[in-house]
């Protein structure tokens, strides 16, 4: 059979504060900032993307940051934490490093055979650093991070469910994901040749809150496939099971369709094609506001509308 989806592409998120948002995942993180663009659907926001070098799939986590905006809350029907990949024997460095920040960890944990630690970015969306020796991806390294602890891309998404069997259902039978791994109450999957950042986890939690979308809280998780001819294939599989599935939507640096999962999440299946070098130089990423043909007239009003971000290493 054809690999339709082979792993995680990007998250995004909801955010308050541009800057404060850069400074987080590009300063504290370390992340590369590769682009700067703007909501399509909302050009007076930003849409901000971070990654690795190359701002590869499943290592991209981007933010619609709104400014002043309620904080969300955590709970059923959303993708919960989103958890990096970092090297073995780096959570000692990640502690340290977050406490100069003041951001405060909770004391490493054990999951899976493997060691994590969790903690929120300033907005209060959930994340997770997980050590491993398996990930042999490219850091991207920048500031004060050294190679040796530095991000290496997502590691897996957790999707916090009333009850998960028809979202399991959808995973395993229209997505070809495989279940590897049960501990308690929550299962993981994955997908393509697996490993860290092909990782889906589901939790079942019926005693828990439905979650509010605010400050703090994922908009949508996208899958990555190869191709428009993929994505139209696991579009043509999805609608004829049923799912309310958007037509191709042209994102700039990929191309994508749209769905609710049974639980509620917003799915997203991107295209791994063309990347983010399609209007700017690998070591120009993210230098520059970037804008889709259709706003280039409004430009000038575009950015009188944005704050200005600078990039600080920390």
């Amino acid at each position: 059979m054809e690999t339709l989806i082979n792993g995680l592409h990007h998250v995004t998120a909801i955010a308050g504060k541009p800057q404060t948002n850069v400074d987080f995942y590009a300063g504290i993180l370390g992340l590369r900032f590769i682009k700067k663009t703007v909501n399509f659907d909302a050009p007076d926001v930003y849409h901000l993307y971070y990654g690795d070098e190359n701002g590869s799939p499943g290592s991209i986590m981007t933010f619609f940051p709104f400014g002043h905006i309620q904080r969300g809350r955590r709970g059923n029907g959303q993708m919960s934490y989103t958890a990096f990949s970092v090297p073995e024997n780096s959570l000692g460095f990640w502690m340290e490093r977050l406490k100069t920040f003041n951001i405060t960890p909770e004391k490493p944990q054990q999951r899976f055979n493997e060691e994590f630690i969790r903690f929120d970015d300033n907005d209060g969306l959930g994340i997770e650093l997980v050590a491993t020796s398996n990930d042999t991806r490219p850091a991207w390294v920048s500031g004060s991070i050294p190679q040796e602890h530095a991000i290496r891309g997502f590691y897996t998404v957790a999707l916090q469910e009333i009850s998960g069997d028809r979202t399991i259902d959808l995973l395993t039978n229209q997505m070809q994901h495989r279940l590897v791994a049960e501990e308690g109450n929550r299962m993981r999957f994955e997908a393509g040749l697996g490993g860290a950042g092909a990782f889906v986890d589901i939790i079942g939690n019926p005693e828990e809150k439905r979650g509010l979308q605010g400050a703090g809280t994922v908009h949508h998780v996208a899958f990555g496939t190869n191709s428009d001819d993929t994505l139209l294939a696991i579009r043509e599989i999805l609608a004829e099971k049923g799912f309310d599935v958007t037509p191709l939507i042209d994102r700039q640096y990929f191309h994508s369709i749209y769905f609710r999962e049974p639980g509620g999440i917003l799915f997203e299946v991107a295209t791994n094609p063309p990347g983010f070098t399609t209007d700017e130089s690998k070591e120009a990423l993210g230098t520059a506001l970037k804008l889709p043909e259709w706003y280039e007239a409004k430009r000038d009003l575009i950015e009188q509308h944005l704050e200005p971000l600078e990039i600080r290493l920390l």
